[in-house]
């Protein structure tokens, strides 16, 4: 019986665990001692170009390969189906001839979604279609669910997300943002790499938020009886070891920001954080630049790209300063107006009149000291911090700036930060004394730069949610 005649998923179920059952009485339900030694694409890379006749003359040892049933044919003495593992798709050929007659009629009763093992040997069909003509079947684990649906796949966009496994095992293309995303990480990790910055890995929970402007999660260690905060950022911590000696460190971490959820934001979400002592804040842009387009050549062998709506060229990025751009996208301001408000009041603006129109890659540059408590001040303007952030598509894909190193400024700039949070700003810096010691050993010159790598995959990926590059993203109740 076809189980597009039991009846509903219920009826699907409980026919499967009659299988199961049997499968249990026979002691060969679950079994994991079936080793594999191919994946369906590197038999495909290896052996598509084969004739039907040269296939044949090449006689190959047996194949083996493991995975998901996708696909079945069951016809009266020999039959089809299609084995998926995690690099694609094989077709295979299960016959009374090749297997006992018992394996042959279990194998007729098998289900799409049931994961199996193969042994045998390639061949080429009529339609030259590569298959693997099965000389060994087993049944590995039984699938009690039925699949999505081959044609329609989840229609449901809440399933897609909080149940990632079906959506990944039956939409190739949401499947392939993700393997995608692995290649953007470490396209970045080499990037680095290659410029001799190491690799390490700093706390995520710490005794004081810190690093970015930001509202942080509070848990609790018993032991200890006390507070601990999810990292909102590693950056005062990789600057520790700066202080230390190590002159070039990136970390690739999940951090934590107690904020709303968007198709922007995710409470967890992923940041690449580099710190390179005696850098240049120009040098340091021009290597962000080159890293992002590395990334995107990768994935995209280009560099003219389509992000939701908007056609976007990532072989130019130019540079803006942000009070320059508060006035060409607000006629109705003068620059006279622009020099009366606090830097504060003119990020507000920025964020609220320009930010969402750069769509074209640009590094804005002459941030406010007011609103960049880790920033060196830049040298001609002590008002303005020597700092940068990269805008593409409408949206900040990076921050990067000079860093602080003096630590009476730092320890003021701390100050600041405390009375903003006693009147009520609850994502404001806490006084890190002990980062403020650290300053005071000497820290050398640096620059340092965040990448939000889910929104970097979101713009190679032509991904509009960032809920579509997070495996398993936040969501309501």
């Amino acid at each position: 019986m076809s189980e597009e005649n039991i009846g509903g998923e219920e009826g699907i179920i409980e026919e499967r665990r009659k299988k199961l059952q049997l499968l249990r009485d026979k002691k060969k339900a679950y079994v994991n001692d079936f080793l594999k030694d191919h994946y369906a694409l590197n038999l495909h890379e290896n052996y598509d170009g084969f004739s039907k006749e040269e296939l044949a003359a090449k006689n190959e040892e047996n194949v083996s390969i493991a995975g998901r049933i996708v696909l079945m044919r069951v016809m009266g003495n020999a039959s089809f189906a299609t084995v998926r593992d995690s690099s694609g798709d094989i077709q295979i050929y299960v016959s009374k001839n090749t297997v006992d007659l018992e394996t042959y009629e279990d194998f007729k009763t098998w289900d799409l979604g049931d994961i199996v093992g193969v042994r045998g040997k390639l061949f080429k069909t009529k339609t030259d279609e590569l298959t693997i003509e099965a000389s060994e079947v087993v049944l590995i684990t039984k699938s009690i669910r039925p699949m999505p649906d081959k044609f329609k796949g989840l229609a449901d966009i809440e399933t897609r997300y909080r149940q990632r496994y079906l959506d990944l095992m039956s939409n190739d293309q949401q499947k392939n943002v993700f393997l995608n995303r692995s290649d953007i990480i470490e396209s970045l990790r080499a990037s680095l790499k290659e410029r001799n910055f190491i690799e390490v890995e700093t706390p995520m929970m710490h005794p004081i938020p810190g690093g970015a402007v930001a509202r942080p999660f509070v848990t609790k260690h018993n032991a200890l009886d006390r507070e601990l905060f999810l990292r909102i950022a590693p950056e005062l911590y990789l600057k520790r070891l700066l202080v230390g000696g190590f002159e070039r460190v990136f970390e690739i971490n999940r951090s934590f920001r107690n904020e709303g959820l968007s198709t922007k934001h995710n409470p967890e979400f992923t940041m690449l954080e580099y710190y390179e002592a005696f850098g240049t804040l120009n040098n340091t842009i021009e290597f962000t630049e080159n890293m992002i387009k590395n990334a995107c050549e990768i994935i995209n062998k280009t560099l003219k790209i389509t992000w939701g709506a908007d056609e976007i060229d990532l072989s130019s990025f130019r540079k803006a300063n942000l009070s320059d751009l508060v006035l060409e996208h607000n006629k109705e301001i003068s620059e006279e107006d622009i020099n009366k408000i606090s830097g504060k009041e003119l990020l507000e603006l920025f964020e609220s009149s320009v930010e969402e129109k750069l769509i074209q890659p640009t590094f804005v540059i002459g941030y406010p000291v007011e609103v960049s408590p880790l920033s060196r001040r830049n040298n001609e303007n002590p008002e303005i911090a020597d700092r940068f952030e990269l805008f593409i598509g409408g949206k900040e894909i990076a921050n990067g700036f000079c860093e602080l190193n003096d630590p009476d400024d730092q320890a003021e700039r701390f100050r600041e930060q405390v009375k903003a949070k006693d009147t009520g700003d609850k994502e404001a810096m806490s006084f890190d004394e002990d980062y403020v010691i650290a300053l005071e050993h000497g820290m050398p010159p640096a620059v340092g730069v965040g990448i939000g790598i889910d929104r970097l995959v979101m713009m190679i990926t032509n991904q509009t949610s960032i809920r579509d590059v997070i495996l398993f993203p936040q969501l309501k109740s």
